[in-house]
């Protein structure tokens, strides 16, 4: 791709949009939005044609991945429709809920007491017959919830994202499968 004095253009790996100010051979030095100027390689940048608020869901792109992803929206999805009477058992895993103070513990032990905590509260649930159980992980960099799948694959349970509408994207909803006794 050939760049020119003036064009918008966004960072490949990183959060930095801006205008391209000068080209040295395959050097190019961007001038962000915050007045900050950056060199990169050619190769790292990518020009912006449209801004990002510019394009709207009704634009026509040919994009195989977006197709896949919209048809994907029309099927079935994996959670269970909720009964009318039926108790959903909530439990924050946000550290603040946990404990009074974090004082003295490092991200390993912050993770400890939160899986504890899930893991002690899984197995109430199914003690007590509970169907289902919403963990709230919060988004964060995704730790706690990939060890919550990997906690929840040792159990007789079903796991999927929580509603998006009520806990946004940082919850696990967890079905219990029952035994009859």
């Amino acid at each position: 791709m050939k760049l020119k004095i003036g064009n918008k253009v966004a960072v490949l790996d990183d959060v930095v949009n801006g205008v391209v100010t000068n080209i040295d051979g395959e050097t190019i030095e961007v001038l962000d939005d915050t007045g900050m100027y950056f060199s990169y390689l050619s190769s790292e940048l990518v020009k912006i044609e449209a801004e990002q608020f510019e394009l709207t869901k009704y634009s026509d792109i040919e994009n195989k991945l977006l197709i896949e992803k919209l048809t994907e929206k029309n099927k079935p999805t994996k959670n269970f429709k909720k009964e009318k009477n039926q108790i959903v058992f909530e439990v924050d895993l946000h550290i603040h809920q946990l404990t009074n103070s974090t004082k003295g513990m490092d991200n390993y032990d912050m993770l400890n007491l939160q899986l504890d905590t899930a893991k002690r509260k899984l197995e109430y649930a199914i003690q007590n017959k509970l169907q289902k159980v919403v963990f709230i992980h919060g988004v964060g960099e995704g730790v706690l919830k990939t060890e919550l799948q990997y906690l929840f694959k040792k159990y007789p349970v079903k796991y999927y994202d929580a509603s998006y509408q009520k806990y946004g994207l940082g919850a696990t909803e967890v079905y219990i499968f029952q035994t009859p006794n």
